[in-house]
This record gives structure tokens, sequence and C-alpha cells, in this order.
């Protein structure tokens, strides 16, 4: 119960651009997480890359609906990031590719959004 007020509260005062920092923060840490792990731990694993492509996936979702305020370049290259993400999540579940590419993305979509005002104190 706690934790849902804490959540709530967190959500009102943050602005979309710190949560998508927070939530880039936080899958970006799962993939870096899961690259860590052994082969064997495949579920761990799968978790982190299927979180972070659900997550650009919704970008992409974003991107291409006509009420969305970022400018045309800006979202088309959203959406073709996104589906690089895609490509190359389903090589890294086959072993055909490394972790590291789909980290240096999101840290480098992390910079452009910025340190939330919160967190540069």
């Amino acid at each position: 119960m706690a934790l849902q007020a804490y959540e709530q509260a967190r959500s009102r005062a943050e602005n979309p651009r710190e949560t998508e920092y927070r939530l880039f923060g936080q899958v970006t840490r799962a993939l870096m997480n899961a690259a860590d792990l052994p082969d064997v731990e495949i579920g761990k694993r799968m978790e982190a890359l299927h979180w972070n492509r659900q997550l650009w996936s919704a970008l992409a979702v974003d991107c291409s609906a006509s009420d969305n305020a970022l400018p045309q370049p800006v979202r088309a290259s959203i959406i073709s990031l996104s589906i690089w993400v895609n490509k190359h999540t389903s090589a890294v579940m086959r072993k055909e590719e490394d972790f590291a590419p789909l980290i240096e993305i999101n840290r480098m979509i992390m910079q452009g959004l910025g340190v939330p005002s919160a967190q540069a104190a």
C-alpha cells in the first residue's frame, strides 16, 4: 500500500522526460545485469531483453501517433532505432550478437534526455 502511494506521488511529481530517463535507467541496468549472467540463466537474460524490446516498441508506437509533438525527423529516427533494437535483440537471443550495442543505444538516449533535476543535485 505504501509503495503504491509512493509511486502515485512520484508519477505526479515527475515530468515525462524524467519518467523516460528513469525507465531507460531501469531497463539499461537490467540489460547490464543480464549481460553478466552465465548463458544458462536464459530466463533472466530473455526477461531483460524482452523488457528493452517492449520499451522501444512503445516508443515507436508513440512516435507513429499523429498527435506526437516531436519533430517528424526525430520521430522517424526513433522508429528506425526501434526497428534496429528489435532485430538486434533477436540476434542476441540467438547468441549471434552481444548486449553491448543495446546498452550503448540506451545510454545515448539517456544522455539526450539529460539528467533529471531530482538527480542533478
